[in-house]
């Protein structure tokens, strides 16, 4: 088969011809992109006659989908799928796999790390000690003894339950499938709602898909404790970003730390967030350490060489 990686996956190259070294072995075709491109015609023609496609996280749309004539497995190293065009991957039968797993450790770290920085102003901390201040103003708030909600308790939002109650919080989680797991590290079910009213801290880990689009707007902030923090380290799209910093700037909750919007930073220089009080914001670089590249990248391969087998594994559609 004809197999090519469009985009840089975050590992060296000489990682990437080790582990495409065994699909030439079997004589498969494999060409690698050394640089990304959003342009829909570059795309198109870095996917002419490829059978099996693999990207990361750059967008992979229908129009690009349905230009692809031999494509026959699309395989993405990232958790997400909302960037590829899945209707049209459906209407040609494109199997889509995914890289499910591979930065659940980095996501779940970084929640709780921008948690930190946000209850106890190290942003500003920092800031204050290079401008000669002092430690006026700046009483934080400790993790031990809160409650936090996680919205979505997958892999991801189940391993940051578990690190906050490894600070003495108590956890509840609201998603649409119980899981015994779950229930069995003393974490308790509950609806949207309370959690939301409950919380004083609530981190998201929801996928981004018709279902949660816009699930966290006016209404839902509203509920939020006016001493409550939110953090989003899911998906942009979810949440209703005007909102949140009308909020913010109101008082009517405490503080948020984003790390993913409805666009790809950088920002322009009028988003709401930019401008909004207790703010910790970063470029959308939850899932991105050296650590959670090397999986990621032995995951995308490992389901191109299952898929070749007749096992597919990780398939979203």
């Amino acid at each position: 088969m004809n197999i090519a990686l469009l985009e840089p996956i975050g590992v060296p190259a000489e990682m990437i011809e080790e582990l495409a070294k065994g699909l030439k072995e079997q004589g498969h075709s494999f060409t690698y992109y050394d640089t990304k491109t959003t342009d829909l015609e570059e795309l198109k023609k870095r996917s002419a006659g490829q059978e099996i496609i693999m990207i990361a996280n750059n967008p992979y749309p229908d129009e690009v989908v349905r230009g692809a004539d031999s494509l026959k497995m699309l395989a993405v190293a990232f958790t997400g799928v909302d960037h590829v065009g899945l209707a049209a991957c459906q209407e040609k039968g494109v199997m889509v796999c995914n890289c499910a797993g591979y930065s659940n450790v980095s996501v779940s770290e970084q929640v709780i790390g921008m948690t930190v920085s946000l209850l106890r102003f190290l942003n500003i901390c920092d800031k204050t000690v290079r401008e000669e201040g002092t430690s006026a103003g700046l009483t934080g708030t400790e993790i031990g003894g809160k409650t936090v909600g996680i919205i979505g308790c997958g892999q991801i939002g189940f391993m940051t339950a578990r690190l906050f109650q490894a600070f003495g919080a108590r956890v509840v989680a609201c998603a649409r499938h119980e899981r015994e797991e779950v229930k069995a590290a003393g974490i308790e079910y509950v609806s949207l709602d309370e959690l939301l009213r409950a919380s004083d801290i609530i981190s998201l880990h929801t996928p981004n898909n018709a279902e949660t689009k816009g699930m966290i707007g006016a209404a839902e902030i509203a509920k939020m404790k006016p001493s409550a923090v939110f953090i989003n380290c899911a998906r942009g799209p979810i949440v209703d970003n005007k909102a949140l910093a009308e909020a913010l700037n109101k008082g009517a909750i405490a503080g948020a730390a984003i790390d993913v919007f409805d666009m790809e930073p950088p920002l322009p220089e009028d988003y709401p967030l930019l401008h909004a009080k207790n703010t910790l914001l970063t470029p959308h670089v939850a899932f991105l350490t050296k650590e959670a590249m090397v999986r990621r990248a032995r995951i995308e391969f490992d389901n191109v060489y299952a898929y070749l087998r007749g096992e597919p594994a990780n398939v979203c559609q």
